[in-house]
């Protein structure tokens, strides 16, 4: 495909990643303007939506609440102003996923570093746009953090797409550079790259599931709490439907604070808070209704939660396992034992930016530490998934050991043939022409000169005898083959 067309196609990625997220806002905003009664403010509504886009790019936003607002509910002034960082991710991970989907697209075609650049600066552009037009007298955000947070996840998740489309198809350049690097490395090491970074796919993947069953299971749980805080909040359906969409742009947020939970070191909801299988220490929670799954109390039972990534980590180390090359001999320990090091470490890294990404502040005073914390989390998973792919990964094969085919085939000589059947000559299917009488000129073909493979086998040869004294033996064959071929004589039996 032409570069100019790749990088058109780019733009028109990054425009719509963008004028999507910022829709998903402005559209349920725009009609709770409409329908919400009262005398609405117009021109708050695009700087409201602007502000839930940024934070849902991870950009902290100032709030200060109105005077009146304040008089109204009887808030203590000196919370008047405060700063909301807890992001709904839903946000970040429609643009990622849009982004990383058009840097495959565009190595797919060819242009891979084109289409990324492209679709990045275009994204850039837009970022500084809102950014520029946004910030408003009762919300507002750093400019340099509201364009550099949102064009930082476009760009990142365009390149890991453009890398993984250039891997899959070759690229003429770096990506299969690099592969010929790592094809010249000792067999049992040249896969061991590539197996960790699909590890670490798998683990991640493996692991966000893990945290959105045990986020169901605590929805359906605490079930009678969140109908009951649904009930309690008194709205009507406007209010309930913006709550409702609330909630759910936040869901990414509370799967990853349900796997943080799984995996021990759980996660805060205010300062001197802790939610984790062993114990739960919270004090009064906000009026959220999905809040209402986080348990009153725990039980030891729940320990035995940490048991899924352990499960997540075998379960990789079985794939990669069945993925790593054979080996005729002993199976060298050294690959596998890296393998098994570095996927647990990335997924330790995973751990981190994900305690960093799903935690924040989500109100004023004590609501300003929220979520799980990186360290300990991280920690966690790396060592959980490390027993798993010990597990899979250094223990013997199941069966033993097959050679791979190309190994395992009998050596055939070179100069080797198969062993003609013997059938009955037919002269009629043979012939050559009249069947000669007597050799002589101008008659037939005399049998002498016939070749070996048309004649008679029943007839007896015309000529002299041949000379018994100058005939070979067959050892005298087998002699002269070997002194000319060497050991790499085939065999003339």
């Amino acid at each position: 495909m032409h570069r100019l067309l790749v990088a058109l196609l780019a733009a028109l990625d990054a425009v719509l990643a963008a004028a999507g997220g910022i829709a998903v806002v402005l559209a349920p905003l725009t009609l709770l303007w409409v329908f919400g009664g009262g005398d609405p403010d117009w021109g708050a509504l695009w700087p409201a939506s602007a502000a839930v886009w940024h934070l849902g790019h991870l950009v902290p936003v100032s709030v200060t609440l109105p005077d009146t607002y304040l008089a109204a509910t009887g808030i203590d002034p000196a919370l008047a102003t405060f700063t909301l960082s807890l992001a709904p991710l839903a946000f970040a991970v429609f643009t990622g996923l849009f982004a990383a989907r058009s840097g495959s697209r565009a190595a797919e075609a060819g242009a891979a570093i084109t289409g990324w650049l492209s679709g990045s600066l275009v994204f850039a552009a837009l970022s500084t746009l809102v950014a520029l037009t946004a910030n408003a007298e009762l919300v507002a955000s750093e400019i340099w953090l509201a364009i550099l947070l949102p064009s930082s996840i476009f760009f990142a998740s365009s390149f890991v797409g453009a890398v993984v489309g250039s891997w899959r198809v070759g690229d003429d350049g770096p990506v299969d550079a690099l592969r010929d690097r790592l094809a010249r490395l000792p067999r049992a090491w040249a896969e061991v790259p590539a197996l960790a970074v699909r590890g670490l796919a798998l683990t991640t993947l493996g692991l966000v599931s893990v945290g959105a069953v045990v986020f169901v299971a605590g929805l359906v749980a605490g079930s009678g709490q969140v109908i009951g805080l649904f009930q309690a909040s008194n709205a009507d359906a406007v209010g309930a439907t913006v709550i409702a969409l609330g909630q759910l742009v936040y869901l990414p947020t509370l799967v990853l604070w349900a796997l943080a939970f799984t995996a021990g070191p759980g996660f805060a909801i205010g300062t001197d808070t802790a939610v984790t299988p062993a114990a739960t220490q919270v004090g009064a929670l906000p009026g959220i209704p999905v809040l209402g799954a986080v348990p009153d109390s725990t039980s030891p039972w729940l320990l035995l939660l940490v048991l899924l990534p352990v499960g997540v980590g075998a379960l990789t180390g079985w794939i990669l396992r069945g993925r790593m090359p054979l080996a005729t001999g002993p199976e060298p320990i050294g690959p596998r034992l890296t393998l098994a090091v570095v996927v647990a470490a990335l997924t330790g890294g995973v751990g981190a930016l994900v305690a960093l990404v799903s935690s924040g502040a989500m109100g004023p005073a004590r609501l300003a530490d929220t979520g799980p914390q990186p360290g300990p989390l991280a920690l966690a998973l790396g060592l959980e998934v490390l027993v798993g792919l010990a597990i899979l990964l250094l223990s013997p094969r199941v069966g033993g050991r097959t050679a791979p085919v190309s190994e395992a085939r009998e050596y055939v000589p070179a100069f080797s043939f198969p062993t003609r059947e013997q059938v009955p000559f037919d002269r009629a299917e043979h012939a050559t022409g009249p069947t000669p009488t007597a050799p002589g000129p101008g008659v037939g073909i005399a049998t002498d000169v016939w070749p070996s493979a048309y004649r008679d086998p029943d007839a007896a040869e015309a000529g002299p005898a041949p000379d018994a004294t100058a005939a070979e033996s067959d050892d005298d064959v087998r002699a002269r083959i070997r002194a000319a071929w060497g050991d790499a004589a085939p065999d003339q039996r």
